[in-house]
């Protein structure tokens, strides 16, 4: 057996909930696994793609268990958005009006970090991403993110952060438009659903979107997004 599968135990350590449940949860095809030699084994990548899916309906309460289950082994951050994110990664208003212009400007606006080695390599594998699930949310929100971890493309983790001036078409359900965009981009797939979960919470969190669609600078957004997110690390 390849070292990096997981067994049933394993892998209801690192999501944090009880084997039972993941045993029912298995047995009704519900987490993608298969059984090598009678017992039951789980790829991380299938298991990383599989919790993205499914923290999209998941309450603060679950998002909350999933963001301590998957601690860090890269930045062992308190804080994850506002460790990852810095001044120089928002832009507000961001000046893109098509999906394509949006996901090429939040990788530019990401390179001001001068942490991205490869930025075609981290564009297309973006691209790539939405080709296969739209990152779109509800309330005219959009994650962007590679499908898989890109270490060799980064230097460090980060995250970027745009507001268009007005709603743009890109994959939400019922065609809903979308104006907030968070681009997330880690060197492992830890940090990546921690990060994940964070921005779900986030999301979820009241008056959050409302006040980043008030707010008309990039300066003056930054320091909001670091002020919730502060609020939820100390909640």
């Amino acid at each position: 057996m390849p070292h990096d599968w997981l067994t049933i135990d394993e892998l209801a350590r690192q999501l944090g909930r009880d084997k039972r449940e993941i045993q029912k949860l298995v047995n009704r095809g519900r987490i993608p696994g298969r059984k090598i030699g009678g017992d039951w084994q789980f790829h991380p990548t299938e298991i990383t793609h599989w919790l993205e899916q499914e923290m999209r309906d998941y309450t603060d309460r679950e998002l909350a268990v999933v963001e301590d289950a998957y601690q860090s082994t890269e930045a062992d951050a308190e804080v994850p958005v506002e460790s990852l994110l810095s001044p120089d990664t928002v832009e507000v208003p961001l000046q893109s009006r098509t999906k394509r212009s949006v996901l090429e400007s939040m990788v530019e606006v990401a390179g001001r970090t001068w942490q991205i080695w490869e930025p075609a390599t981290v564009l297309n594998a973006v691209r790539e991403r939405e080709d296969v699930f739209s990152t779109a949310f509800d309330h005219g929100v959009a994650i962007p993110h590679p499908r898989n971890a890109l270490p060799d493309s980064l230097g460090e983790s980060l995250i970027a952060f745009g507001r268009t001036l007005s709603g743009i078409p890109f994959g939400g359900a019922n065609g809903r438009l979308s104006d907030l965009f968070f681009l997330v981009l880690c060197r492992d797939s830890r940090t990546h659903l921690r990060v994940l979960a964070r921005l779900g919470r986030l999301i979820q969190t009241p008056e959050f979107l409302d006040k980043l669609r008030e707010s008309d600078d990039s300066g003056a957004t930054y320091e909001l997004i670091c002020e919730f997110d502060r609020k939820l690390a100390g909640s």
